[in-house]
């Protein structure tokens, strides 16, 4: 009866990726807070105006369109796991300042522009090199495995974050509040820090190509490869359309069904069960039907359930928004669990970083 109460995947036993996945969940659980608290930063201490809310915006997500590609480069280069920690006490030390220039007296729009700028850029190197850095951490029959988890943590702070930084907020203000997601950049940190296994021994180059010629064999790498190219141009084509329904969503709710801005956030925290609901059996399901399939059928799950939206009626538009946010949670996170393990599991390390940042450029 015990050994049926047990968590279950061998990767509980194993020490140093539990250290990588709490990394992982406490930056997770406090971006969320960040995510919330800098925009009321924004609007309620600094009294900013639309545009200039609509900036901070823009400016944070700027470093993943302008960085992505060199950041493959570095990643491919260096130590993964000292550039994630870097990246970690950077992103602790940036948001860290917010508070403090706010008791002094001091803050301003410039400084959240230039946290919200630094911290996207270390989020970037961050990224590319946690995913560039798991199959050397795990065996790569167990990569499906630790995706999965890593996931589950994502999608746990993306359902219970946004409350969390919502009362965090109101409690404390928005500016004491960013000190949540400060202090998990320095547990994560922390975390990854205690990772005892050695990382492969970086190959030796007699002469360091130019930064464009890497990046260059990065994409040419991808895009000739017959299993990454289709994965990466669906993951592009996907993500532009479900953005321009994202675009437009939260204004149709509002406009054209007459939802609250409280049932729309509850539109997305139970849609987003769908993640919760998805990531732990994501690999057993591409275990029992292939891989392939599961992709196929993931990526179609998060289009097709966005039908709901159209067809919504207004005296059931709530549970019809909700099972549309749950059918598209659901099937992204078959897509992205599979998918990435996939990446992982077919590209040789030398080039993990540029492959994985070629697949984030095109996100």
């Amino acid at each position: 009866m015990l050994g049926r109460l047990r968590p279950r995947g061998a990767l509980w036993r194993d020490r140093d990726f539990l250290r990588l996945w709490s990394a992982q969940t406490v930056s997770q659980f406090g971006s969320q807070v960040s995510a919330l608290a800098l925009p009321f930063v924004a609007i309620l201490a600094l009294k900013a105006t639309t545009f200039e809310i609509a900036a901070l915006g823009a400016i944070e997500f700027a470093p993943f369109v302008l960085l992505t590609l060199p950041a493959g480069v570095w990643v491919d280069r260096m130590r993964r796991r000292p550039l994630m920690i870097v990246a970690d006490w950077g992103r602790a030390a940036a948001l860290g300042s917010v508070p403090v220039a706010w008791a002094a007296g001091g803050l301003t729009l410039a400084q959240l522009y230039v946290v919200g700028f630094l911290t996207g850029c270390l989020t970037v190197f961050f990224d590319v090199a946690y995913q560039s850095y798991l199959p050397s951490l795990v065996a790569r029959e167990h990569l499906t495995e630790g995706n999965a988890k890593l996931e589950v943590s994502r999608a746990a702070a993306q359902v219970t974050g946004p409350g969390l930084a919502g009362l965090l907020v109101a409690a404390a203000t928005a500016p004491y509040a960013v000190v949540a997601d400060a202090v998990s950049f320095v547990g994560s940190a922390l975390f990854a820090s205690g990772i005892r296994r050695a990382e492969p021994p970086l190959p030796v180059v007699v002469e360091q190509p130019r930064m464009r010629t890497e990046i260059k064999d990065g994409l040419r790498y991808t895009l000739r490869h017959p299993l990454l190219r289709p994965l990466i141009l669906q993951i592009g084509l996907q993500n532009f359309f479900l953005n321009m329904i994202g675009a437009i969503l939260v204004v149709y709710a509002v406009r054209g069904l007459h939802l609250s801005s409280a049932k729309v956030g509850l539109v997305f925290s139970l849609g987003n069960l769908g993640l919760l609901v998805g990531a732990p059996i994501a690999g057993r399901l591409a275990a029992r039907f292939g891989i392939g399939p599961t992709l196929v059928w993931g990526g179609l799950a998060t289009g097709c359930s966005y039908l709901l939206i159209a067809v919504a009626p207004r005296s059931l538009a709530i549970p019809f928004l909700a099972l549309a946010q749950f059918g598209w949670a659901f099937g992204a996170v078959l897509y992205y669990v599979n998918g990435i393990s996939l990446i992982q599991a077919i590209t040789p390390d030398r080039l993990l970083g540029r492959v994985n940042a070629s697949r984030r450029f095109a996100v």
